[in-house]
């Protein structure tokens, strides 16, 4: 039980970096919702939903 608390605090610091980061190079980052949505998130704080054709490999 111990492992899985560790492993999600990993996680959460991951995603907190990875909007730092966003923040520092004025990007965004991607992710999934617990809903099972992919979206974008600006620095900004604005998230907007990826559809299938936004993606260049698709």
């Amino acid at each position: 039980m111990n492992k899985i608390k560790t492993l999600q605090k990993l996680i959460k610091l991951t995603g907190d970096r990875a909007r730092l980061d966003a923040k520092a190079n004025e990007i965004y980052i991607v992710y999934k919702t617990r809903e099972g949505q992919i979206v974008k998130e600006f620095n900004d704080g604005s998230v907007i939903p990826v559809s299938d054709q936004d993606s260049p490999h698709a």
